[in-house]
This record gives C-alpha cells, structure tokens and sequence, in this order.
C-alpha cells in the first residue's frame, strides 16, 4: 500500500492523540526537573549514580527533544525507541526488583514502565502518521 493513500480520520485522530500523550508525560518529567534540578540531582545520587547534577540536566535535554520530535513528527520511530530505551533503564535503574522489599508500591512503577515502553514500541513501528508531520531532510531532496 503506498504511503501517498490518505488515512482514515479515526487513524489520523488516534496517532495525534498518542503522539500529545507521549509529549505530555515527557513535558510534564522536564517540567518538574526543571522546577527542582537540585532535588532530581539528588534523586539520582541516592540510585547511586556519579555526576547527579551532570545527569539530570542530560535527562531534562533528552526529555525536551523528545517532546519537540513527539509534537512535530521529526525523527518519530528513533525518538520511540530512544524514549522505550530510556524509559526501561528508569524503570530498572529507579523501580527495579532491588526496591520492592522496602516498598511493594515499587513493583507497581516498574510495571508501568513496561506499559508505556509497549506504547512507545507500537508507535515506532507504526510512525507518526500523515498529519502534521515535519518530514526532516534537505531542502529538495528526495
């Protein structure tokens, strides 16, 4: 089937959805980085990672262009795999199995690491559909 075929509203309705969906929460991750970075330094360190500050600023930049390259399209299916690849160290490296003898509501985060890591698969294999896409590439090429 060409790509050129239009897709059907419900498509075209459900792809854009998701893709607000997946800029959101990551919005809403930088958002709160940003309002506390010394707190989410200090997050990291206590998970025992070197550099905390260092990092958390690299998180809150990863997490921006992931919602630039969610909201306009760009990139789509590397950004979904680059967000399931980092939404599956977080659910290891901040839920994981080490944490649910302290806390049994742990268990329940990393589980829903693995939900969203499932959504972020679909959508790159599946793209961002045909509607409001930002097609990267230099300026008449093919």
């Amino acid at each position: 089937m060409s790509p050129e075929i239009a897709q059907s509203p419900l498509r075209t309705a459900g792809l854009l959805i998701a893709r607000l969906i997946f800029a959101a929460v990551f919005l809403m991750a930088v958002t709160f980085k940003v309002m506390d970075m010394a707190g989410t330094a200090g997050y990291i360190a206590a998970a025992g990672f070197p550099f905390p500050l260092f990092l958390a600023w690299c998180a809150a930049i990863l997490e921006v262009a992931l919602v630039l390259c969610f909201l306009t399209g760009a990139f789509f299916s590397q950004a979904a795999l680059a967000a399931a690849a980092y939404v599956l160290f977080l659910g290891f490296a901040f839920h994981g199995p080490s944490h649910w003898a302290a806390n049994q509501a742990e268990f329940g985060f990393f589980v829903d690491h693995f939900t969203f890591l499932a959504g972020l698969f679909f959508a790159a294999v599946h793209g961002p559909g045909q509607v409001l896409v930002v097609k990267p590439g230099w300026p008449g090429g093919a």
